[in-house]
């Protein structure tokens, strides 16, 4: 199977009608908490680099090691070892929080430096008189985490985003038993922020977040995933931030619904009142065909009643405006969920 035309851009006037001037394909999967295939858009098995829906299973390994209780790890910075936080004050609080808890300071961080996604989706211009660091970086939650397995196992702090170390075998081995994938069967590939990331099939992406939308009750991971639901969803703030669709999602969904998007156009959600994973990928990587496409999808699986459609109706067929503020065009969705056969 292959990618379909998912969303198209437009532009026109009012009186001549919008015309598509460009078509983003993808591929989506929709899978019970068992991993059935039930709906699907495209390649729903489309082999896909996760990116950072992959956070909060990159903390398994210090969560089944009981990492959060050995260093007092709040419920707070727990969301934030699942986050691509915007780099305000709540989420660079949070993460010094966890590095004093370990010992270490945001010199240890080796995810490199990057600006505070917070100006990108406000639309507030980043100053341009600071020096950034590690700790503004989105990952350097999960890099926190990551350093405390490290303090935890009594490994070596410094590396632990090389392949070889023994945090990333660690979750490399806990990522195959539970996608039930043999490892040396995920590619790998370099993530943004330097660690090892794997691509899954869409299908298995999906199924995770299924699973952790069932936390406790999840019959392989059931302690861990509960700590994990229960964080992300308790503080959407801290996994995303001002502005950002992540939080937008789960805030619909009011406790009922996690949701992690990853770059490159790619985000997973769990509804757990359904027993739902979504997956949906935009082939060409352009995340403005993203958030219509996944509005579209919980639209026609019947997951927005009145109130949600309110709050989400932002990414329903936003609008593409010009310099002047004009409207130009739209960005709307051309595909219908098949069940699966």
């Amino acid at each position: 199977m292959q990618a379909i035309p998912l969303v198209a851009t437009t532009r026109g006037y009012p009186d001549t009608g919008n015309v598509i001037e460009n078509l983003h394909l993808g591929s989506i999967a929709v899978v019970d908490v068992h991993g059935r295939l039930l709906y699907a858009a495209g390649d729903p098995h489309y082999p896909t680099f996760t990116r950072s829906a992959l956070k909060p299973f990159q903390a398994l390994p210090f969560i089944l090691s009981d990492g959060p209780a050995r260093f007092g790890l709040s419920r707070d910075e727990m969301a934030l070892l699942c986050a691509s936080h915007s780099g305000e004050e709540m989420h660079l609080a949070g993460v010094r929080s966890i590095l004093d808890k370990i010992g270490l300071d945001p010199g240890h961080l080796e995810c490199g430096c990057a600006t505070p996604l917070f100006y990108e989706f406000t639309g507030q211009p980043a100053p341009t008189d600071r020096d950034w660091t590690p700790l503004h970086h989105n990952c350097s939650g999960k890099h926190s985490g990551f350093l405390a397995w490290c303090r935890l196992h009594g490994a070596p702090t410094r590396g632990y985003v090389e392949r070889s170390h023994p945090l990333q075998a660690a979750i490399r081995a806990a990522l195959a038993e539970a996608v039930g994938i043999p490892a040396e069967r995920m590619p790998v590939g370099l993530d943004g922020c330097s660690a090892p990331n794997y691509a899954l099939p869409l299908s298995s992406l999906a199924h995770l977040y299924a699973r952790l939308a069932q936390g406790s009750a999840d019959p392989q991971l059931g302690g861990a995933m509960g700590l994990l639901f229960d964080a992300m969803t308790a503080r959407p703030d801290l996994v995303s931030g001002t502005a950002r669709t992540d939080l937008a999602w789960m805030r619909a969904g009011g406790g009922d619904w996690v949701a992690k998007i990853g770059a490159d156009a790619v985000q997973a959600i769990g509804i757990r009142s359904a027993g739902l994973g979504i997956a949906v990928k935009i082939a060409d990587g352009n995340s403005r065909a993203l958030h219509p496409a996944v509005y579209a999808v919980l639209d026609q699986l019947g997951l927005l009643d009145e109130t949600r459609r309110a709050q989400l109706e932002p990414y329903r067929q936003p609008p593409i405006r010009n310099a002047r503020g004009t409207v130009a065009g739209d960005i709307r969705t051309l595909f219908s969920l098949t069940p699966a056969t």
